[in-house]
């Protein structure tokens, strides 16, 4: 096994507990290794701190997997890795739809696996992982024996790793619509051409927090997807909601939901550019007691933070201009770099320019499925809070 050195002062995040390596950390390599290997990795001065897979095509070269240096690299390792996870879900979590395994958080770097009803859906983010694939399949079926799994490893960082995109069937066919359900409200979930995998689970706990805002409220979910919040909205009792989203594919699938549920004549969608939207409805004095703003990430890289800021602010500005005095703001960012003081920061600033007060109801992150390591602050990406507007 191939021997991987930091240089001096070099990879101090990865010593106290981080799980990449990055390529100008690494001072020298001891040893002969294929791309994807397994790796031991040591500090300046010779000490061990853990082996994982490398990739000198990408700029995270090694992925930490184990910090026992007499722990194997093999199926027996996934086999508990994928156990344990699982345990921590069925703990934590009501588990018919829901994060089975979240990549570093879960100590199986570049692996994601979403659960949604009997099947599964996964993504193989890296080169290391990707080589672990038919064993990690056969673990999944053993541990979750699932009606059938697909892969949707279709997503441009593989491509950072040397790797296609490519999705399809990991075990035999199946109808690739599946119907699921979350706090009690039912969803179809496109697991073959929906977002990411097909619906996002990471705010499964937050649309249950609306519950008590909602009731009787007339209702305006932003940036809508499938209708995941609009339809906890309506399941809450809301008298009527508008869900917006820029995806006709998204919007049809949000109308199906809202029929699945019997909630048709309360839950309405529409297809609109929510930040060209907004501003006209403000204009023409709509008002709301309820909006919600779940965008897209808007900024995926540190260098992109303050067109990021900008979109934030807009759309938040917007949204303040169009709330009845004493109703709800719901505020997402699911942008990493967009980090919590300064997500605050940008919603304080446009309730100024906005002329509104705000109080701070509720503040929570990702759902218990998606853990939160603290010594990869990558982990933790998601902020939501519920403001009173006066």
């Amino acid at each position: 096994m191939a021997k991987v050195f930091l240089g001096y002062k070099k990879g101090l995040r990865v010593e106290d507990g981080h799980p990449w390596v990055f390529k100008n950390e690494i001072e020298n390599i001891e040893g002969s290794y294929e791309p994807g290997d397994i790796v031991e990795v040591y500090n300046y001065k010779g000490k061990f701190i853990g082996k994982g897979y490398i990739n000198p095509k990408s700029q995270i070269t090694i992925r930490i997997m184990t910090r026992n240096k007499d722990e194997e690299i093999n199926e027996e390792f996934f086999r508990k890795r994928i156990i344990d996870a699982w345990n921590y879900r069925q703990k934590v979590i009501e588990t018919n739809s829901c994060r089975v395994v979240f990549g570093e958080a879960d100590f199986l770097p570049a692996l994601i696996v979403d659960k949604f009803s009997d099947y599964l859906v996964v993504q193989f983010l890296s080169l290391g992982i990707e080589k672990w694939k038919d064993t990690i399949v056969k673990v999944l079926k053993e541990v979750l024996n699932p009606k059938g799994i697909y892969e949707r490893s279709d997503v441009p960082v593989r491509e950072l790793e040397g790797l296609e995109q490519c999705k399809g069937f990991l075990t035999e066919p199946f109808d690739t619509t599946i119907i699921t359900e979350e706090n009690g409200v039912k969803f179809y979930v496109d697991v073959e051409n929906g977002q990411k995998t097909g619906y996002f689970l990471d705010q499964k706990e937050n649309r249950r927090a609306i519950k008590d805002i909602v009731k009787d409220a007339d209702v305006l979910d932003c940036f809508c997807h499938t209708g995941s919040f609009s339809l906890h909205a309506g399941y809450f009792g809301a008298k009527s909601v508008l869900g917006i989203d820029v995806s006709e594919h998204a919007v049809e699938f949000a109308r199906r939901n809202a029929k699945l549920n019997g909630l048709e004549n309360v839950c309405k969608f529409e297809a609109h550019n929510a930040f060209d939207v907004l501003k006209t409805w403000a204009k023409e004095g709509r008002k709301y007691d309820v909006v919600i703003l779940d965008p897209p990430a808007f900024t995926k890289s540190r260098s992109a933070v303050e067109g990021a800021i900008r979109g934030y602010k807009e759309i938040n500005l917007r949204a303040l201009k169009m709330i009845k005095e004493g109703g709800f703001l719901v505020t997402c960012s699911c942008s990493h770099f967009m980090y919590p003081e300064l997500f605050m920061e940008v919603v304080m600033d446009a309730a100024k320019d906005a002329k509104r007060t705000l109080r701070l109801v509720e503040y929570r992150n990702q759902s218990k499925d998606h853990p939160v390591l603290f010594n990869s602050d990558e982990t933790l990406y998601l902020k939501f809070m519920i403001l009173q507007v006066i």
